[in-house]
This record gives C-alpha cells, structure tokens and sequence, in this order.
C-alpha cells in the first residue's frame, strides 16, 4: 500500500504525491496564545507531530511550520483582565506551551512564525488583494469581497446563496453596515481607543485572523504547499477563508492536501469551560497522569475521529502504557549493555529513510509485524491498528521484564537471547514513529535534592532539538554538557527522540 490521507478538500481517500519528489511543505495552524493549551490541543498536536515523523521515517525531508497567533481579541481581553499587556499574555503562553509540548515529546516545528513579527507580509498580501479587487476599505477597516472569489466554500461545502436567504431579515450591526456582503470578513480592523495597534495604508489597527496565517503560509513556505493542518473546527471560517484570499492572490492552489483532526469530548459532552469539563494539558500531567499515557490514549482513536475523555479510558491507556513501557525499559537496558561491549557498527548509524527502506536481517515473523505497522501507518494514519502491532511486539518482552523485577534467574539469561533483542529494537524503533519513549520510574526525591524537575529536563531537550534541527550543533552540545552536569544522560533515538536518565 502507498501513504493515502483522507483529503477534506477533496472528500475522499487519495494517494499522497508532493509537489517536489522527496520533500514535504506542512502548515499547521498554532495556537492564539491567551491561555495554557488544553486537551483539544494536545489530540491535535499529537497527531501532527506522529505525520510528521512518519514522513520522515519513511525517507521524506520534512519542512514543518507552524504559527504563534499572537494579536487577537482573546489576547487583549485577558491582558485588560490582568491589567497587562498584549505582549506579556502572549510570551508567558508561548513559554508554557513550549513546555507542555517537551513534556508530551512533541518535535518544536521548524519554525514558528508569529503574526506580531510578519506584519509586513501581511500588509503586503492586504494590497495585493485590493489591488486585484477582492478587498475594500472601509472607514479603517479592510475587508475580503467573498462574492469576488468564485470557489468559496469548496473546503466546507457550504453555499453563500442557501446562507444568504437564511440570514434574510437580520438586523445588521454596524460592522455589517459597512460590509458590501454580510459575509465579507475583516482582513484589517481599525484600531479602537486603548487598543494597541500597528500602522497602516489604512491606518492604525490590526490585521484580521485568517490573513495572518495566509500571509505566513506564503512567506514561509511559498504560494502552494503540501499538507495543511488543523482542528476540524477550523474548516469554516478559518480554512475557507485562507483558501479564499491566498487563491485570490495568487491564483494558485494553496494546499494540495487538508487534513482535520476530530474534537476532544469529555464524558460525552463537548469541552468547554462552561459546562465545567474544561481541562488544561498542564493539569492534566500535574495531577500525576504521565505524558505517555496521555499520548496513548490519543493515539488509540483514528485522528479524525471524536475522541471521548473519560477516566475510565484514561486508566486503560495507563494499564496499556505500563506494560508497554516496561518492554521499551528492558530493551534500553539491554541494549545499553551490549553496546557498551562492543565498537559502533555501521547499522548503528543509519539513518531513519535507511531502517525504513531496508528491513534487512529480520526474522519472518518480525518482518511481516513491520508490514503491518507500514500498512496501517499508510492507510490515513491509522495509529490504532499500528499501536496493535507495537504491543504484539511487547508481548514477550513485557512477560521477560516481570520476571526479571521478580529475580526469576533464568530471565537473566533469556534476556540475552539475539531474536529478542532483535524484537526489542523493532519495537523500540516503531515506538519512536509514534513518538513512544521510555518513561523511568524516578523516585521523587530526585527533583527534592536539587535536580531539575521533569518539566525543566523536557523544555531543555526541546530547545536542543531545535537547534538541532537548525543545525546549531554547538547550541546542543551545550545542552546535552549542561544537563550532563546536572547529572541528566540523554539517549538519543531513531526518529529525532531523546530519552533521558538521572545519573
């Protein structure tokens, strides 16, 4: 089978082709930065940051952006809540959402534009529209003509005319009054007293949500790109309105594929701080449910799927995560061992397009559990059915582990078996695809004796994945020479991981 993804655009199952051979260009829409992330959040996250590691464990060199939207209502509300500002709601989330993605084992995209810092992009594509006439001014304000734009709705499916006659008779408000069309959307809204605001051809103001992320789609990544991300709340208005005034500016296609990914319900009903079922990623993980039980969980439902949070299903992912990371423990361990006996081997330092293309030395048994895993990984990213195969590679592993915390003498030897450590590796490799990681049952008084916090060894292993992926090897060396001191050993793994252990 070849990697098919379930295109919104297209509404259908289709086979993924790049535009360039060997390369992908992602988008994928980032949080607006006025609160911690919550659960919704973390199912997204989750899933984008499994496509792309695929992607690159399947050989292909991923470009992977994703955007900080950093001035918005939201924003400005809390900041007049707390007497701040803008920039101080804005940084103090972008710290913590940095964090709480490391502790999840996120990859840091590549870059992570924010709106406040491509402004002049967007003022740019603001002209470009106007200058083409798909946009007006109107007392401060710019808006897009969406009757100018002839495929608006093919992402949602949704007819403007049908729309239209429902809204008849409505009474317009004073924005609308301006409007050419009640369904004309603000590319720039004039600034309002005490608001802050940028300037403009147009005047003081602001640029509008959706053509911040037109604009930084294009800047970073060109006027077609590959893959779009989001929430499936996302497709109307935001997707549609992107595809809206990026085509119109270009006239070229935005994104050849749209992947959505389904909400987060909790106990049935929709999340929401209304009802009270409201629950951030950070106090999830502080209450003491471990950032891989989280991930499992996630990943046990199709991405486009609802995913219901219960408690229930929670305690199943931990019992499932326990013996999952029991097996992955044991193959570190062993696996420590053994290269600590012997010189680095070629094998050792394949790169992941190589260990994906070349399943050379593995056992019949082992080689079709790795079919498997590809094939449900190619059919739209079906991580359950891949989870599947990780845990019937556990199986024997997991049983070896009980017996050895039991001293059973004979699993000693049984764990030095070639076939077994050959499972393990497989195992922990296709872990990593998911982006699985042993997680070391420390004992808290570890962090009480002046080492860094969990919390505090994730967000530095984040920054030197970063710099990694900058090719700032120095910057990361660094990082790995500090957490040394601070008696932190980092593993570094086949898909971009790195594991950590406390001296």
């Amino acid at each position: 089978m070849t990697l098919q993804f379930s295109n919104t655009l297209t509404r259908s199952v289709e086979e993924f082709r790049p535009l360039e051979p060997g390369k992908v260009s992602i988008y994928c829409c980032g949080v607006t930065v006025y609160d911690l992330c919550h659960l919704g959040h973390a199912r997204s996250y989750i899933n984008w940051d499994v496509l792309r590691r695929y992607l690159i464990w399947s050989g292909y060199a991923v470009t992977f952006v994703q955007n900080y939207t950093d001035i918005d209502d939201k924003i400005l509300g809390r900041a007049a809540e707390e007497g701040s500002s803008m920039e101080a709601v804005s940084e103090r989330n972008i710290e913590a959402f940095v964090a709480d993605m490391a502790r999840l084992n996120i990859l840091p995209a590549d870059r992570m534009p924010r709106a406040t810092q491509s402004l002049g992009a967007i003022r740019a594509l603001i002209q470009e529209l106007e200058a083409k006439g798909a946009a007006y001014s109107a007392d401060g304000d710019v808006y897009f003509a969406v009757m100018k734009h002839t495929g608006y709705g093919k992402l949602s499916g949704r007819d403007l005319a049908e729309q239209q006659d429902n809204a008849s008779g409505r009474v317009a408000s004073e924005e609308e009054a301006r409007k050419q069309n009640p369904f004309d959307f603000a590319l720039w809204k004039g600034a309002k007293p005490g608001e802050p605001s940028f300037e403009s051809p147009w005047g003081p103001g602001r640029p509008g949500w959706h053509i911040e992320c037109s604009a930084m789609v294009r800047e970073e990544l060109g006027d077609t790109i590959d893959i779009h991300l989001g929430g499936a709340d996302l497709v109307f208005p935001h997707h549609e309105n992107e595809i809206a005034q990026s085509e119109a500016a270009t006239g070229r296609e935005l994104a050849r594929v749209w992947l959505h990914n389904g909400m987060v319900n909790v106990g049935g009903e929709k999340m929401s701080k209304s009802l009270g079922n409201f629950t951030t990623i950070r106090a999830l993980l502080d209450s003491g449910v471990s950032p891989m039980t989280l991930r499992l969980f996630v990943l046990q439902a199709h991405y486009r799927k609802p995913l219901d949070f219960t408690a229930e299903a929670l305690e199943a992912a931990a019992t499932g995560w326990k013996g999952l990371n029991a097996a992955l423990e044991l193959t570190n361990r062993v696996t420590r061992a053994a290269v600590a006996d012997r010189e680095p081997r070629p094998a050792d330092v394949q790169t992941p397009a190589q260990r994906a293309s070349d399943p050379a030395g593995l056992s019949a048994d082992l080689a079709a559990a790795r079919a498997r895993f590809l094939a449900a990984m190619d059919d739209d990213l079906n991580t359950a059915a891949a989870l599947a195969v990780l845990f019937e590679l556990a199986r024997p592993l997991r049983g070896l582990a009980n017996r050895l915390e039991r001293g059973d003498p004979a699993a000693a030897e049984e764990a030095q078996v070639p076939a077994l450590g050959a499972q393990g590796a497989l195992l922990q490799e296709l872990a990593a695809v998911l982006g699985l990681r042993v997680e070391p049952q420390q004992p808290p008084a570890l962090e009480r004796a002046g080492g860094p916090s969990e919390t505090e060894i994730e967000a530095l292993i984040a920054q030197r994945q970063a710099a990694k992926a900058k090719r700032d090897f120095a910057t990361a060396d660094r990082i790995r020479s500090q957490l040394k001191e601070q008696g932190i050993e980092l593993i570094d793994r086949p898909g971009g991981v790195s594991e950590w252990l406390r001296s």
